[in-house]
């Protein structure tokens, strides 16, 4: 018996891996996060699945739904929204789990972030613009460990990518307005890759006004960085002509003789 940890996507049904589409379909038991894993992804449960939906339960309970599974030697698959990786409540019910010695399998998915980035057409790193990326999120009823205070990740200039936060956005442009001028572009992705997607672009000194026009409160990706319409970067040295790698060798030069 095993519990499959299972990354369901950031909303698209086809954005599952063909290995979690496939443990869905093979489990005799299915939990899945009914706030937000879309129906057609656990549609594809088999008729005779036990399939409940963990909203409304609290982590004693979900255990319990996992203990039941383990009796009758069944394995479950444990369906979360996105990447199990990036705030997913998941390293808890992990936790329980090997206190239960129970197996289980972590099974990646899209993150929102990521169809974010595909939404806004985006490179999240541009050369010598910003290559690295920072995801995080903004302080709220969970409290951030003191070195990772939003301002001071801001002061590297990287990519911020924030979970969690749009219901916080005034305190991030609070925030970020310490680091940064107002003109700092931002950009906001409500249910990425949903049928009902939301975009909005500004800077830190319109995107609260634009965020409260548009009613955006939750389920969206912020992301803060200077890459976001920025045209004017260098090409990547990866395919220039006279970069080598593994794969490439340098181009010899052609003379043409009289």
């Amino acid at each position: 018996m095993k519990v499959y940890i299972i990354g369901a996507g950031p909303g698209d049904p086809e954005l599952i891996t063909v290995k979690g589409a496939r443990i869905i379909e093979e489990s005799p038991y299915v939990l899945y996060t009914g706030s937000l894993v879309p129906k057609a992804v656990i549609e594809r449960a088999s008729k005779d699945a036990v399939v409940k939906d963990s909203a409304g339960m609290d982590l004693d309970e979900i255990m319990a739904f996992f203990k039941k599974a383990k009796e009758e030697n069944k394995n479950v698959a444990r369906v979360h929204t996105g990447d199990p990786s990036l705030f997913g409540s998941t390293a808890e019910q992990m936790r329980r789990l090997d206190e239960m010695e129970i197996d289980w399998e972590i099974i990646p998915g899209v993150s929102s972030f990521a169809a974010s980035a595909a939404a806004l057409k985006q490179e999240l790193t541009l050369p010598e613009v910003s290559q690295t990326v920072i995801i995080t999120r903004m302080e709220g009823r969970t409290p951030m460990p003191p070195k990772e205070k939003l301002r001071d990740l801001a002061k590297s200039e990287a990519t911020l990518v924030l979970f969690l936060s749009v219901g916080l956005i005034k305190k991030v442009v609070d925030e970020l307005s310490e680091i940064y001028p107002k003109t700092y572009p931002v950009a906001i992705v409500q249910k990425a890759s949903w049928p009902d997607q939301k975009i909005v672009r500004g800077t830190l000194e319109d995107i609260v006004s634009k965020v409260k026009k548009e009613k955006i409160t939750a389920t969206a990706i912020i992301v803060i960085s200077k890459v976001l319409g920025n045209t004017d970067f260098p090409d990547s040295r990866l395919y220039a002509s006279d970069f080598t790698h593994g794969f490439r060798k340098a181009k010899k030069e052609i003379t043409v003789s009289e």
